[in-house]
């Protein structure tokens, strides 16, 4: 239950809500505010962006939200009032927002590619937003990807030799931000693979699939063995579930058929469907690291002391 008291929402228990504001009023800045809106467990004190007269913003303004085109500068201004910003912006942005963020100590979740922050996949290192001021939510294909190289890599260890990542995604999902991005979100993906499989060898692969209608999220993982024989019924009841603990927060997470294994190569994969809150179902992509980056920032507000 959640009531109003001074203008704030507060828990039923009387713990407070964690004060957000978004930064970017795009496709996954709105989507977050949608997310939001639905959350027992945040609240939206401002959505900024550049442009009043933005598709975003316009859509912020008319559900009741402070809105702001002076972009960071308003976020300084009621710092006072913030627990937390999500940073939809670019992962060129988000170094010069950084350094405003850290100077005034406001706790930020990059939702770019940029490689700053603490690395988080919420079904693998969840606590670590609770003591890391930057969060980095790594990219969609991480975030679609990782929490099942980590649990094949734990079943096959050393056996894995090299890991393809391979994301197609709807090319109408991609907006701006995303396509400015797509150097900086192979790089850090395959950075984030390294960091959470330990294989040092890996490579991702962007697909922008201009289909009509729109193609829903699929990512691909390939997965060279040393060995072939494996254990795959286990390893397969492992990955189901892994995929039911991401499920929690994007129910349209699944594999699109059981793992296989052919020519030495495991083969994985996932489809992804989005929850529909702002963005069409076939946006998995943009979908699946917001839903990610609201599972952690309502850890944050439940551990909130």
């Amino acid at each position: 239950m959640i009531f109003q008291e001074n203008g704030l929402k507060v828990l039923f228990d009387g713990w407070e809500m964690l004060n957000i504001a978004i930064l970017g009023s795009g496709k996954i800045g709105i989507d977050l505010l949608c997310k939001v809106i639905k959350s027992k467990y945040l609240t939206c004190k401002l959505v900024a962006g550049r442009n009043l007269k933005s598709e975003g913003l316009l859509f912020a303004k008319k559900k009741g939200f402070d809105v702001s085109d002076k972009g960071i500068d308003t976020i300084i201004e009621i710092k006072d009032n913030i627990d937390l910003v999500f940073d939809a912006t670019s992962a060129a942005d988000h170094i010069g927002h950084w350094e405003i963020l850290k100077k005034n100590n406001i706790n930020v979740i990059d939702m770019t590619p940029s490689n700053i922050g603490h690395p988080i996949i919420p079904t693998i290192n969840l606590d670590d937003a609770l003591v890391n001021k930057n969060i980095n939510m790594v990219s969609c294909g991480g975030q679609s990807s990782i929490p099942l190289i980590h649990t094949a890599r734990k079943i096959l260890g050393n056996n894995i030799k090299y890991i393809e990542l391979v994301s197609s995604i709807a090319s109408i999902s991609a907006g701006p931000a995303t396509r400015i991005n797509i150097d900086e979100y192979i790089t850090n993906t395959a950075l984030a693979i390294k960091k959470f499989s330990g294989n040092k060898i890996n490579k991702v692969i962007l697909i922008l699939n201009p289909a009509e209608p729109p193609i829903f999220m699929q990512t691909t993982l390939s997965f060279l063995l040393e060995d072939d024989n494996i254990n795959l019924k286990y390893l397969t009841r492992n990955l189901y579930s892994a995929i039911d603990l991401v499920k929690e927060y994007l129910p349209g997470y699944e594999l699109a058929f059981d793992p296989k294994i052919i020519e030495k190569r495991l083969v994985i994969m996932i489809k992804v469907i989005g929850n529909g809150d702002y963005l069409p179902e076939f946006s998995g992509n943009l979908d699946i690291i917001n839903a990610a980056a609201i599972k952690v920032a309502e850890h944050i507000s439940k551990n909130k002391i």
